[in-house]
């Protein structure tokens, strides 16, 4: 770890690039950004620890940070808003964690060629504030909507819960201003052009520079896509009595050939079973329901009320119970206060016991998701008899598209986080090597969206990519000769032995 103390030349050096007020020293600052919300050992703490927390308010001094950490050997973690389920954020090697909050101002909307540029530490929330004036919408939708900026999405190539209809993070940013490992900085993108979407001119290098988890440098300015206000929208939801027929209904519904389908996700029966337990937006089911199917449609109201009809008709004829429009509308409005989810926690004998939440993130095809769901299950059981560090709080599954790729597929899995040791996070490590080696085993990949930086996960990383592995390796050789972007992620220490 690089020991920066308070009277290191190198803080100087930070204030003087940023001024005193944005270089943080204090171990409350430093602390409260060394975790993301994924259970976490708290027992090894000090361990992720960042030595200096950086605030910059501009490309310019992100490219002067990140040099003087490339001439000096200095690890730097980019932080944006610390909603990653995967430690991306996560110091492992101290050094200096570079916050990019501060760079949230809107550059430009472009009503003409519908796109804007917005500094990555922008959330959507407040970006679409600003739209609705204009009647546009950002349609980037994350579980952590309110809170998770445009940075990290880049740096996760994060899912969109209404990219079935839009798209998701990869589609949504035209391009980006992105400071390399060494300092420089680079605009890439489809072509040369911010605002355009499709480019041959050479390797395209924006996909690149996304989902590599802070590893390849840091985005500090973005152009995106944006798309007209819906005017309406509609979110049935169904109750089943059976899993398999609500497994059949989703795979209807995504095929139906719907221009306004937004999404439609699964929950099975433990899913239910957490949710009359734990989550107080539920609305309970009689005990016969075993599984829940929400759907989700945007668009003009001429276009959303037939696609609805037809969606409706659908579920009817495959045995769904139609739960009205005020629980539709209410549990679809509350799909970002399940972010919530670490601070419940489930009653034992009588008391209340605090639990943080993982959910395994895997991209599973429509045909794969009963026997994955099976697999899971089991393993999650193993976790239970292991020790009641562990609970099973079921599963979802997330449409994208109108095929049968890409399933967002999860596991929730809650862990008392307060009562882990060593013990129960080897035991912990190893379900989330075993959760990711079936993902594969059925033809899937580890990660939709999360990223797989995490142990137990990231060991199977090599064998997902094969012989691109290698490439990845020698990329991050290439771009990081030193080793300084997000030290010990995804396994890239390999790339300098």
């Amino acid at each position: 770890m690089t020991a920066v103390a308070l009277s290191d030349p190198v803080v100087g050096e930070l204030r003087r690039i940023l001024g005193e007020p944005y270089v943080l020293t204090g171990k409350a600052d430093r602390l409260n950004r060394a975790r993301v919300p994924a259970p976490f050992p708290v027992h090894r703490w000090a361990e992720r620890m960042p030595d200096v927390v950086v605030m910059p308010a501009s490309t310019e001094e992100v490219a002067e940070v990140v040099a003087l950490a490339n001439r000096l050997r200095i690890p730097v973690v980019p932080r944006d808003g610390g909603t990653g389920l995967t430690d991306g954020a996560v110091p492992l090697r101290g050094g200096i964690l570079l916050d990019v909050k501060r760079i949230n101002q809107i550059k430009e909307i472009d009503l003409v060629n519908r796109t804007c540029t917005v500094g990555t530490g922008i959330n959507a929330l407040k970006l679409n504030e600003v739209l609705a004036a204009h009647d546009l919408f950002y349609p980037d939708d994350p579980a952590s909507y309110p809170c998770s900026l445009v940075g990290g999405r880049i740096g996760t190539s994060g899912w969109s819960l209404i990219g079935s209809r839009y798209g998701h993070t990869r589609d949504l940013v035209l391009s980006f201003d992105h400071v390399l490992p060494t300092g420089k900085v680079i605009h890439v993108g489809d072509g040369i052009g911010g605002k355009i979407t499709k480019s041959s001119s050479g390797y395209q290098l924006k996909h690149l520079f996304m989902g590599h988890q802070g590893t390849l440098g840091v985005a500090t300015e973005a152009t995106l896509k944006l798309f007209p206000k819906p005017e309406a929208e509609f979110s049935p939801f169904w109750a089943f009595e059976d899993y398999d027929s609500a497994y059949r209904a989703v795979g209807a519904l995504a095929r139906a050939g719907v221009a306004t389908f937004a999404a439609a996700v699964l929950f099975d029966e433990w899913k239910v079973d957490y949710l009359r337990r734990d989550d107080e937006a539920y609305i309970p089911q009689p005990s016969s329901v075993k599984a829940l199917v929400c759907a989700a449609l945007y668009g003009y109201d001429d276009e959303v009320r037939a696609g609805g009809r037809r969606l409706m008709r659908i579920a009817r004829d495959l045995g769904a119970r139609y739960l009205g429009d005020e629980i539709s509308q209410g549990d679809w409005a509350a799909r970002h206060d399940r972010y919530a989810t670490p601070l419940h926690g489930r009653t034992r004998a009588g008391q209340v016991v605090p639990m943080s939440w993982h959910c395994e993130d895997a991209s599973i095809t429509y045909a794969n998701l009963p026997a994955v769901r099976l697999a899971w299950h089991e393993i999650a059981a193993e976790l239970r008899r292991t020790s009641d560090v562990f609970d099973d709080w079921g599963m979802f599954a997330y449409t994208n598209g109108s095929t049968g790729a890409d399933y967002l597929t999860e596991i929730d899995i809650g862990i008392w986080e307060r009562r882990l040791d060593d013990a129960s996070w080897a035991a912990w490590v190893k379900a989330k090597r075993d959760l990711a080696a079936v993902a594969l085993r059925h033809g899937g990949s580890i990660s939709a969206c999360h990223g797989s930086c995490r142990e137990g996960e990231v060991d199977l990383v090599p064998e997902e990519l094969g012989g691109g592995y290698d490439i990845m390796l020698a990329v991050k050789r290439e771009l990081d000769p030193n080793n300084i972007m997000n030290p010990g992620k995804y396994l890239l220490d390999r790339a300098y032995s």
